[in-house]
């Protein structure tokens, strides 16, 4: 007896446990079917709405993912909606309304894949609650994508922006006010709007930092498609729209002193036309230099050191003029360093470079040397580059190694240091150690074309192709390469960007079809067709 109720006891027991077990069963099918939504308070696609609240029930229990990133509501609402529960589960969404809502307006909530089931993650895509206003629902269509205008960069979660064009609309609206409808990109590059009404619209593209649907151009990249976008259309497939950074106005900032002899001036927007004049009376022996500094706003002004509490200068660009004093308080120069292009190989295209962080006033020669393997003298001669910059030039020998000297007072700065003793040694491969890439363009437009050739991002080499010919990459490392065709519509040998307010889109680029896998001693030819 006293086995069996013991017994008992462990079967129960072993019940209990086996009750209190969450999930699936061992062995048991995955669930991958994304949520359904079952019932919607008031229904999806009401007409005449008038409600605050909105109640979304589904067949199981989900969870919101990224709701602040997924969630786009259009029209935008001046007061976003209060959106429950998040961060636990429910088998329901609830949606109050803080905002006045538009009369005879069709409203889109658009979740896109922020709706998943609690369990497994599936996503129910694309999720949408529709309600209008009026009297009608709008369904009127467009289709689309967004891509980058001058490089190959993903994008995602890119907002595409339609205004009405109607008596209210002025071209400073994409500055000061949001617009009809709003979507995104998400994930993808592509794009779609629904529910929409007919009319005619403005089209735009807005890679923005602050979310709020206005047009920010310091901070902003824009795209926009130059025609009118007229509806109805049951659906309009459009070209992709280029995103842009537009070029900013010119803006001076401020001259300040960053080291003793050595003055920047920073500034905002297009930098070609700025000049930078002394106007402070100094000794006849001085010297000064500037440049401006590589991807970056600033003009760096070197001068040779004077006894003065401060210079004047006259800084001038298009349509600017302004006088600016800069105090002069620094005590240390800075001592000359130099660096160089080559670590362990000079490739046989390539040329041997020395850069100085203070601009180099003269050289001499009799202190440099270029010996081979042999310690025989190579022949070179030094050309400066820039203010900063020489150029060690020499006939190079396939499978060679060299080694090159620099002795101390070789070289001069501004501010009258020299430099230490320099000693680079390097070798070159043989030219069956490179491929090289052969392209055909076919040119079908009438500007002169751009080719450049890219590892990764950076330019390698660049052809300008006036009319259709074969041009030739040679002596390049094996190893992935892109090409790029920028067409030059101004002939100012550099890629333009667009301006909105002058309709303005930018020059195009056309990336060829696939990447280059270079091997060594090979080469690839191709047919580019630009146009």
């Amino acid at each position: 007896m006293r086995n069996k109720l013991l017994f008992s006891v462990v079967l129960v027991f072993v019940i209990i446990i086996s009750c209190a077990r969450k999930g699936r069963p061992e062995g048991g099918p995955k669930d991958e079917d994304a949520p359904i939504m079952m019932v919607a308070k008031p229904p999806h696609e009401t007409i005449h709405f008038d409600k605050k609240n909105i109640k979304i029930q589904f067949d199981e229990y989900i969870v919101l993912k990224d709701l602040t990133k997924q969630l786009v509501v259009s029209p935008p609402l001046k007061y976003p909606p209060i959106i429950t529960p998040q961060g636990t589960p429910s088998k329901y969404i609830n949606i109050k309304i803080l905002d006045t809502l538009k009369t005879n307006t069709t409203y889109t909530f658009n979740f896109g894949n922020a709706v998943q089931d609690n369990n497994e993650n599936n996503k129910l895509e694309s999720f949408k609650y529709v309600f209008s206003t009026g009297n009608f629902i709008d369904s009127l269509k467009i289709k689309g994508s967004v891509a980058n205008a001058f490089d190959k960069k993903k994008l995602k979660s890119i907002g595409v922006l339609l205004y009405r064009l109607d008596s209210t609309y002025n071209d400073s609206i994409i500055y000061k006010q949001k617009p009809n409808y709003v979507t995104s990109t998400l994930d993808s590059t592509n794009f779609e709007f629904t529910n929409l009404r007919e009319g005619k619209y403005l089209l735009l593209a807005l890679k923005e930092e602050s979310k709020n649907y206005l047009f920010n151009s310091k901070s902003d990249n824009l795209g926009f498609i130059t025609d009118t976008i007229y509806l109805p259309k049951d659906t309009l497939v459009l070209n992709p729209i280029r995103l842009f950074k537009e070029l900013q106005p010119y803006k001076f900032k401020r001259g300040k002193e960053v080291v003793k002899g050595k003055i920047q001036f920073g500034f905002e927007g297009e930098k070609e036309s700025m000049k930078v004049k002394l106007l402070s009376e100094v000794p006849e022996s001085f010297k000064s230099f500037y440049e401006f500094e590589k991807e970056k706003d600033t003009l760096n002004y070197w001068h040779s050191p004077v006894e003065k509490d401060s210079l004047r200068f006259i800084v001038t660009n298009t349509n600017f003029i302004d006088t600016v004093t800069v105090r002069l308080r620094k005590k240390k120069i800075d001592s000359l360093s130099m660096s160089s292009n080559v670590s362990r190989t000079l490739h046989l295209n390539d040329t041997l470079f020395l850069e100085s962080n203070n601009p180099i006033v003269s050289i001499d020669t009799s202190k440099f040397s270029l010996v081979d393997k042999d310690t025989l003298m190579v022949d070179f001669k030094v050309e400066k580059q820039s203010i900063n910059k020489l150029a060690v030039l020499f006939k190079k020998t396939p499978k060679m190694n060299y080694k090159f000297d620099v002795l101390p007072k070789g070289i001069n700065d501004l501010y009258e240091t020299t430099n230490d003793t320099l000693a680079y040694q390097f070798k070159t491969l043989t030219i069956e150690d490179y491929g090289s890439i052969i392209l055909d363009i076919k040119k079908a437009t009438k500007h002169p074309v751009i080719v450049e050739l890219l590892d990764k991002d950076k330019v390698i080499e660049t052809k300008y192709v006036l009319s259709s010919k074969k041009i030739a990459f040679n002596l390049l490392e094996p190893k992935e390469y892109t090409v790029r065709a920028i067409i030059d519509e101004n002939n100012n040998h550099t890629w333009d960007t667009g301006n909105f307010l002058l309709r303005k889109q930018p020059e195009q680029v056309i990336y060829f079809e696939k990447n280059f896998e270079l091997r060594a001693n090979w080469e690839m030819n191709e047919d580019f067709i630009i146009k």
